[in-house]
C-alpha cells in the first residue's frame, strides 16, 4: 500500500509539472489562449461586414513586392509635401523640396524622431518618400534593377515608406541607423529590408528604408524577427493572435479570401482593417 501510495503521488506530481509547462508555453506564445477565445467570440457576435474591393487592397499592411504590384487604391489618401511643414519633419532635414509622404505617417515619424532627439540622436535626413509610377520609372531607368524596383512594384507608391539617412554618415554605421533599428518598432515602423532576410524580400540590405505598419504589428515583427512577407504568412497560418503592449492587449485576426464572409466587427471596440494585397484582410482590435 505504501509503494502504491508513493507511486500515485509521483504520478500526480508529474501531471502537475506537465500542466504547468504547457500553461507556461501557451502564455509565452503570440497566439495566446485569450486571443483565440476572443477570435471565437468574434465569429459568433458583432456586426457582419462585407469587405469591399477597396478594403482588400488598401491599408497599412499591404504587401508590395516583385510578386504583388500595388493597386491604385493602395496609395494613402493623405500624401502631402513635407517641405515648409516643420510639424511633418520635426528635427529631420530634407534632401530636397519635392519629398512627399502620408501626412499621418509623417506625424508618427516626428514623434519617433523627437524621442530619438531626447537621447541625443538628432541628425536624421529624409531622402525619399512617396513616388508615383512616373517617378519610379525614371529612377528604375536611371539606377537599374540592382537599385530600384520597376514602377508599380515599389513600396514607395504607398506613401507609407520613407528612406531615412543621417547627415553624419552611412546609415549602417551612423547612430541614427542603430537607434532606428532598435527602437523604430515602438513607433509602428519596421526596417523593411534587413541584411539577414534578402532571400525572402528579394531586396538587398537597405538600412535606410523604413516602412510604417502600425502597432502592434511592428512589435510582433520585431519580437519574432519577421519581415512583412513572413508576418503575413504567420497570420494566415494562425488566423488569430494576441499580444500585450504596455499592459494593453491587442488582437489580430486574419481572414483569407475564403473566409471573408465570416468577418464580424465587435461593438464598442476600436479596430482597423487592412488588406494584404493578396485578397486577404487583417482585422486589428485595439485596447
Amino acid at each position: 500500500m505504501k509503494k502504491r501510495g508513493f507511486a500515485a503521488v509521483i504520478i500526480i506530481l508529474l501531471l502537475i509539472i506537465a500542466v504547468f509547462k504547457l500553461t507556461e508555453q501557451r502564455s509565452g506564445s503570440a497566439d495566446s489562449a485569450d486571443g483565440l477565445i476572443q477570435e471565437i467570440a468574434l465569429r459568433n457576435s458583432g456586426q457582419s461586414l462585407q469587405a469591399s474591393e477597396d478594403q482588400l487592397y488598401a491599408g497599412d499592411l499591404l504587401l508590395v513586392n516583385g510578386d504583388y504590384p500595388m493597386r491604385p487604391q493602395g496609395t494613402q489618401p493623405d500624401v502631402t509635401e513635407l517641405f515648409g511643414h516643420s510639424e511633418l519633419t520635426g528635427p529631420a532635414s530634407l534632401l530636397d523640396r519635392d519629398i512627399r509622404l502620408s501626412r499621418g505617417v509623417a506625424m508618427k515619424f516626428v514623434v519617433m524622431a523627437d524621442a530619438a532627439a531626447n537621447e541625443g540622436i538628432e541628425h536624421f535626413l529624409i531622402s525619399s518618400g512617396y513616388r508615383d509610377e512616373l517617378e519610379q520609372s525614371r529612377l528604375y531607368k536611371e539606377k537599374g534593377s540592382d537599385y530600384a524596383l520597376p514602377p508599380g512594384y515599389s513600396e514607395h507608391h504607398l506613401g507609407l515608406a520613407l528612406d531615412i539617412g543621417s547627415t553624419e554618415g552611412p546609415m549602417a554605421e551612423a547612430k541614427e541607423g542603430k537607434w532606428l533599428e532598435k527602437n523604430a518598432a515602438r513607433y509602428g515602423f519596421v526596417l523593411r529590408y534587413p541584411a539577414d532576410k534578402t532571400g525572402i524580400t528579394g531586396i538587398s540590405f537597405e538600412p535606410w528604408h523604413f516602412r510604417y505598419v502600425g502597432l502592434p504589428h511592428s512589435l510582433l515583427m520585431q519580437k519574432n524577427n519577421l519581415v512583412l512577407e513572413e508576418y503575413l504568412a504567420m497570420l494566415e497560418k494562425k488566423e488569430a493572435i494576441s499580444t500585450t503592449v504596455n499592459g494593453r492587449e491587442y488582437v489580430v485576426c486574419y481572414y483569407g479570401p475564403d473566409r471573408l464572409s465570416e468577418l464580424k466587427i465587435p461593438k464598442g471596440r476600436d479596430y482597423a482593417l487592412s488588406g494584404d494585397n493578396r485578397g486577404g484582410l487583417i482585422l486589428t482590435l485595439y485596447p
